[in-house]
């Protein structure tokens, strides 16, 4: 059995990782402050982006402390003796005043059972007040920033209007891991142009900068966002499940068996999605990639 799994899987499973820590189940909840994004606010936001996103987050409407209730007291029905992680998912959570920031995250560390913060941002995002805040942060609790990338690919991020370079993105990356702080990296398989050797190269930058976990994606397109657009005028070819499994099997295979695989697929709602419609059966993908990772006798971080 590989080494970081608790389930026969060949890669590091969240779950693997957070009983090992912790010692018990531990939950996400994930939380919205209703905060927008520089990229939006600067210029037209990523080109895959929907109003949608942040979806299975909170209520913003609601303060956190009332969104954070009532998440946890729909997973303790199934699971009573757990702990949680707060996870600010909606929007980009550093994007706001430092003190509208520690308002909401030391609220949710009061919480009972709360054992970390887990803050999905930009790297253009961070300000040199919030990095220290997010120092001191980091002695109290178990924190982690998730950053989206995507890709490491200049033309591909100027193609999909990421707002920031590889450059920013890269010492964003560095300064976290100086100070400590655990950083999440987001990046999408099947984006418009790129080849299979494009994506295997950016999980291999990404080994390179010792991230501690990453989240696997496939691009799918929704409705009413500016790809959708694109798609309709200039259809691309859009990846196979069968190609998508063998990408991130090999991807797998590039990455050191110590970083957590935090997803390694997407869910997007059926209502929508335009393409690609496979993606809708999540666990046939999982399952199709632990099979294909059994036939090809492969583990994650065996390419190394």
């Amino acid at each position: 059995m590989f080494l970081y799994s608790l389930d026969n899987k060949r890669y590091h499973t969240l779950n693997y990782f957070y009983k090992q820590k912790f010692g018990k189940k531990v939950f996400k909840v994930s939380l919205n402050m209703g905060l927008s994004c520089p990229n939006k606010v600067n210029g037209s936001g990523c080109i895959f982006c929907s109003n949608s996103s942040g979806d299975f987050a909170g209520n913003p409407y609601d303060d956190i402390a009332t969104q954070f209730e009532t998440i946890k007291s729909m997973m303790e029905k199934k699971w009573p003796d757990a702990y949680y992680i707060g996870y600010f998912q909606a929007g980009t959570n550093t994007y706001a005043p430092l003190e509208v920031l520690k308002k909401n995250y030391e609220e949710v560390l009061r919480q009972p059972n709360v054992v970390g913060l887990s803050i999905a941002t930009r790297s253009d995002a961070i300000s040199l007040e919030v990095m220290d805040y997010l120092e001191e942060l980091n002695q109290r609790t178990f924190l982690t920033i998730e950053l989206g990338l995507q890709s490491i690919h200049e033309d591909t991020l100027k193609f999909i209007r990421r707002g920031h370079s590889l450059e920013n993105f890269t010492e964003c990356v560095k300064e976290l891991k100086r100070r400590g702080i655990s950083v999440v990296v987001h990046i999408i398989n099947g984006l418009p142009n790129e080849t299979k050797e494009d994506m295997i190269e950016t999980v291999k930058y990404l080994n390179d900068l010792h991230i501690d976990g990453i989240k696997i994606h496939m691009l799918h397109i929704l409705k009413d966002t500016p790809l959708a657009k694109y798609y309709e005028l200039h259809p691309f070819h859009v990846l196979t499940k069968e190609e998508y499994i063998d990408i991130v099997v090999t991807q797998l295979t590039y990455l050191d068996p110590k970083i957590v695989i935090h997803r390694i697929t997407g869910d997007p709602k059926k209502e929508d999605l335009i393409a690609p419609e496979w993606l809708l059966k999540k666990f046939c993908v999982l399952n199709d990639i632990d099979k294909e990772m059994k036939k090809r006798d492969v583990t994650q971080g065996c390419r190394l």
